[in-house]
């Protein structure tokens, strides 16, 4: 099973980021602790911090991956573009938020990607991105 990892902008500071929201380790540390987790899986991980980088590799992979997590990052509540990309393709994407965007700030509760999602984790840290991996088997 192919599952492509796509974080957006600010989530390259993990470890170092408003720790009390975020955390302490860094994405590359959980990164390898996923892939020990799941060995059955071929990961492809990608970030960016520009929106239309973002969507050039959602639009790349879209249409050959068996799965997609998507944490758009601040673009979840400001990109129809991302949103658009999403539902122009084929694979399944789960939506993944580290923190609890409905318990934050109101601007947060805003998504331009849950309707074309799958399905949202949002809230549950960085466990988030083990259990869409989990739904995807």
């Amino acid at each position: 099973m192919n599952i492509a990892i796509i974080n957006g902008p600010n989530l390259n500071l993990l470890g170092t980021r408003e720790p009390d929201v975020y955390g302490n380790k860094t994405f590359d540390q959980y990164f390898e602790e996923l892939k020990g987790l799941f060995p059955q899986v071929e990961f492809h991980y990608f970030q960016s911090n520009i929106e239309g980088e973002l969507i050039n590799e959602i639009q790349r992979i879209g249409f050959s991956y068996d799965g997609i997590i998507l944490n758009p990052g601040g673009y979840t509540h400001t990109s129809v573009a991302v949103g658009d990309a999403i539902a122009a393709i084929t694979s399944p994407v789960v939506e993944v938020h580290i923190s609890n965007i409905f318990g934050r700030e109101d601007f947060r509760k805003l998504s331009h990607i849950s309707a074309k999602a799958k399905g949202v984790i949002s809230g549950l840290g960085l466990k988030g991105y083990a259990l869409a991996v989990t739904w995807f088997l």
